[in-house]
C-alpha cells in the first residue's frame, strides 16, 4: 500500500487537506522548514511543485515563487535532497513531485522516477502530460513505486475521464475553475455536482484545488471532497512574511485544517 494511500484510508472519512508550496521559495532550507511547519499544523499531503520557466497553469502568485526559485538555480536534484531532508524526521506524510513535463523529460523518465522513489516521494503529478500521452512516463512511475496523479478540469470529456480513471493511482486532482491557480468564484454545488459524475469513472479519491483560498471555501468543498487542495494562499503568506514564513503560515494551515474537522 502506498503512503497516499494509507493515508487516505487513516482519515477514516474525514477530508484531507493537501498544502503545495514552490521548493526553493524563498530557498531549498527554508522549504524543509515549511514542510515541517505544514505538517505540524495539519496538512496530510504535501505538494512539493517543481518550478519551471513558462508554468502556463499557474498564476501570478505561483509564478513569482518559481522566479524566485529558478534565480537561485533550483533544480530536480535539488528538490529530491530537499525531500530526502524532510525523510529524515518524517517517514508517513506523503510527498507529491508537482509540475510540467520538460525537466523530467529531460532528465529522463526512468532516472527520474527512481531518483524521486529514492528520495522518498510518493508521487507526481505533470500539469502538461495528457493521460493519452503519459504511458512511458507512466510505466516509469508504476516500476519505481510512485503513484501518478493527473488533474480533471470542468471541460474534461467522460472518454478522458475514463481513460484517467484506468490509470489514476494515489488520488485525482479536480481543478473546480477554469483559469490558473488562485483563481476565485468558486461554485461549490457545480463542483459537487461534478465530483459525483467523476465517481463513476474514477475509484481512488478525489482531490478538488483552484480558489480555495479561505476557511468557508475550504468547508465547503471539504463537504462534498475527498480532500481540499490549497497552493496559491499559503505560497502568498510566504511571499509576504520572508524572513518569518514558517511563523506566518502556520496559522493559516491551522485555520484551514479546522475548518475540515
Amino acid at each position: 500500500m502506498s503512503r497516499i494511500q494509507h493515508t487516505f484510508e487513516q482519515l477514516h472519512g474525514r477530508t484531507a487537506l493537501v498544502s503545495y508550496i514552490t521548493c526553493g521559495n524563498p530557498d531549498l532550507a527554508t522549504t524543509v522548514q515549511l514542510m515541517k511547519t505544514l505538517v505540524a499544523n495539519g496538512t496530510d499531503i504535501i505538494e512539493l511543485g517543481v518550478p519551471f520557466s513558462d508554468p502556463m497553469a499557474d498564476g501570478p502568485v505561483i509564478q513569482s515563487a518559481a522566479e524566485r526559485a529558478l534565480r537561485q538555480n533550483v533544480s530536480l536534484n535539488d528538490i529530491f535532497q530537499v525531500v530526502r531532508q524532510f525523510r529524515q524526521e518524517n517517514q508517513t506524510t506523503p510527498v507529491v513531485l508537482m509540475g510540467y513535463l520538460n525537466p523530467v523529460y529531460h532528465m529522463g523518465y526512468e532516472r527520474f522516477a527512481s531518483a524521486a522513489a529514492q528520495a522518498g516521494a510518493d508521487g507526481v503529478l505533470t500539469v502538461d502530460c495528457p493521460a493519452e500521452t503519459i504511458d512511458d512516463l507512466h510505466e516509469q512511475l508504476r516500476k519505481y513505486g510512485l503513484d501518478c496523479i493527473f488533474l480533471i478540469a470542468p471541460t474534461t470529456t467522460d472518454e478522458r475521464i475514463k481513460l484517467i480513471g484506468s490509470k489514476a493511482s494515489g488520488f485525482v486532482y479536480y481543478v473546480s475553475l477554469k483559469g490558473v491557480t488562485g483563481s476565485s468564484q468558486l461554485d461549490t454545488a457545480e463542483v459537487s455536482r461534478k465530483i459525483d459524475h467523476l465517481r463513476q469513472f474514477i475509484q481512488v479519491p478525489i482531490g478538488v484545488g483552484f480558489g480555495i483560498r479561505d476557511a468557508d471555501s475550504a468547508r465547503r468543498i471539504g463537504a462534498v471532497a475527498d480532500a481540499v487542495i490549497v497552493g496559491s494562499r499559503f505560497v502568498q503568506t510566504i511571499a509576504e512574511h520572508i524572513g518569518h514564513e514558517a511563523e506566518a503560515l502556520a496559522p493559516v494551515v491551522a485555520e484551514l485544517r479546522q475548518a475540515l474537522e
